[in-house]
């Protein structure tokens, strides 16, 4: 891999931040270990020996695992137990995931086992940082994990590491064995823990959830100005948010100062009515409610970059067994951000069907060009509605669905891999919802005549770089799918953020994902 000069991320066991999350996942950073994080990883290791030379029975180690838990392996038998058991959990199937998932999946666990928790070998450590620094990326299909370890999913990078499998190396797709030839590096033989620490960790969830993390978070804020542009189109009123910077939550108080600000420095339009409807006076509640559920689920993603998830672990000399491979805190904040986001998705199909609707500022029904023959936009809301019903089916949580396995040793499980899938469906349907509202809100300025500045100025140009007023019916599916490009372009979101003020300066999730939008993302 080809790093830029000064790219180079130390791993020490502490958490991530979103920018080296980026990086890594970009490939535009070489990774290296921490001293005091490896020095960490030798104590754990010379403590799992220790336990071991005093004749210890060590899950995963001496033992099999799941249902095979209460059979023990002899020394000679180890070797091909640790190799074997990296193959049998190399079953996941379905389409590979993205590259930048699976390389910030192997720094998480890079970065885990560096707190010396794990048991493994500094081998192991290495192994995969030289698979990160040589662009040797696993191929890792994403449906095969109930997010209780990550184990059908991890098991294919354990595969590649052992010269098995799939791997990209050079844009290109081979086999693991000729990737890792052609990047210099040796397949890593399995020592005993090995194995059970490459395939039981939640890595590749954790991976995921921060790419789906990040791209909500922009989509929602790209959403939130078509809004605020839709809101000036309806001349709804601001009195209602400059009230929630009063008797607001934290985050209620800070979108009304944020729509207050946005809203300023041009000639707003006059308040159309003396009370609005519910989707315009209630914006600070809806976005402030779903900037929270981002930030909680974003800081909860970057502890996990950080925490071990392993069984057993090494506390203190002792090796222990644990239940922290079940990601439970992440995937509820995943899962409640889903809720959150089809609040905002209704409320943006309610802003659709007010704007299509006409009435307000003197505007004709669907939005058409006084004294045209034209259908307008009144047709579209077909379209809203199915991309609001989408991003509503995939709301409802799944972590909670029961299921046992193993020989009922198993009978716990998060999901967590599916609950962001499901999240990724939603962030699909609101691009889509983000255009639609965009090309609606923008007619209805040019009917009514604004000159729109600041942000709203901003959304209008960008709808208008790609569709221009409708003034005789035309096919929308080229103007809306040229939208979803355009608002979703990095371009734009660096315009938006840039042409914005922050979100509380305590909102540490956010504030990384901001400043990385405006000067790492291109």
């Amino acid at each position: 891999m080809t790093s830029p000069i000064g790219s180079i991320i130390t791993l020490s066991g502490s958490p991530l931040s979103f920018r080296q999350r980026g990086l890594i996942g970009d490939g535009k950073a070489a990774i290296v270990a921490d001293p005091a994080g490896l020095a960490r990883c030798r104590e754990g290791r010379a403590a799992l020996e220790a336990a071991l030379a005093r004749g210890a029975i060590v899950y995963g180690t001496t033992t099999g695992v799941g249902a095979m838990k209460d059979r023990s392996f002899g020394v000679n038998d180890l070797l091909q137990f640790n190799r074997g058991l990296v193959l049998a959990h190399h079953f996941a199937i379905g389409a590979p995931l993205p590259l930048q998932v699976v390389r910030v999946a192997l720094a998480v666990r890079v970065n885990t086992a560096l707190s010396g928790r794990v048991g493994c070998t500094t081998e192991l450590v290495e192994a995969l940082i030289g698979l990160l620094n040589a662009d040797v990326v696993p191929m890792v299909r994403g449906v095969g994990s109930i997010g209780c370890a990550d184990i059908g999913l991890m098991g294919q990078i354990g595969a590649v590491l052992t010269g098995n499998g799939e791997a990209y190396h050079g844009g290109r797709l081979m086999p693991a064995a000729e990737a890792l030839a052609a990047a210099g590096l040796q397949p890593h033989i399995m020592a005993p823990r090995d194995a059970l620490a490459i395939v039981s960790a939640n890595a590749v969830g954790v991976a995921l959830a921060g790419e789906a993390l990040a791209r909500a978070s922009a989509t929602v804020r790209m959403l939130l100005a078509t809004t605020t542009t839709a809101a000036a189109g309806l001349g709804g009123s601001r009195a209602p948010w400059e009230a929630a910077i009063t008797v607001g939550t934290r985050f209620e108080s800070a979108m009304g100062l944020w729509l207050m600000a946005v809203s300023d420095g041009w000639d707003w339009p006059v308040g159309t009515h003396i009370h609005d409807p519910l989707s315009l006076r209630m914006l600070p509640q809806i976005y402030g409610a779903v900037f929270d559920r981002l930030n909680d689920a974003g800081a909860e993603f970057l502890v996990s970059t950080a925490r071990p998830d392993d069984n057993p672990i090494i506390v203190d000399g002792q090796v222990l067994a644990s239940g922290g491979s079940l990601p439970l805190n992440l995937t509820l904040t995943v899962e409640s951000l889903a809720t959150a986001l089809a609040h905002v998705a209704r409320n943006a199909f309610n802003l659709c069907v007010l704007l299509a609707n006409g009435g307000r500022r003197g505007l004709l029904a669907n939005l058409v060009v006084p004294e045209t023959i034209a259908t307008g936009f009144g047709p579209i809301l077909k379209l809203a509605g199915d991309l609001l019903a989408r991003v509503l089916a995939d709301a409802a949580p799944v972590s909670a669905t029961p299921l046992v396995v193993a020989g009922g040793m198993e009978d716990e499980a998060t999901f967590l891999p599916l609950a962001v899938e499901r999240v990724e469906r939603q962030i699909m349907a609101l691009q889509g919802l983000t255009a639609v509202l965009g090309l609606l809100s923008t007619q209805a300025i040019d009917l009514s005549g604004d000159l729109p500045g600041g942000l709203v100025g901003v959304v209008r140009s960008l709808v208008r770089e790609e569709v221009s007023l409708m003034v005789e019916d035309r096919m929308l599916s080229g103007d809306v799918e040229a939208l979803v490009t355009r608002l979703s372009s990095v371009e734009a979101h660096r315009m938006i953020v840039e042409a914005t003020p922050p979100l509380p300066s305590d909102a540490v999730f956010l504030d990384q994902l901001w400043e990385l939008e405006t000067k790492d993302s291109a």
